[in-house]
């Protein structure tokens, strides 16, 4: 999933880093996909609305 994808579904990057217990400049960091691991926690938080992509799905080690 995108960074600005996961940002537009919770409203801002404020309401996302509260989402995930994180601070709004871990966000900030991130690149344009999502971290693999942040990207598995968002499909769980949004239900599957937001899908963690097939290159998230293979590096889940990749740092969040």
């Amino acid at each position: 999933m995108k960074t600005k994808d996961a940002i537009k579904h919770f409203g801002n990057k404020a309401k996302l880093a509260k989402a995930l217990n994180i601070s709004k400049s871990a966000i900030t960091q991130w690149p344009d996909d999502v971290p693999a691991l942040r990207a598995f926690q968002i499909e769980r938080l949004t239900g599957g609305q937001l899908k963690a992509t097939a290159l998230q799905l293979a590096n889940p080690e990749q740092a969040a």
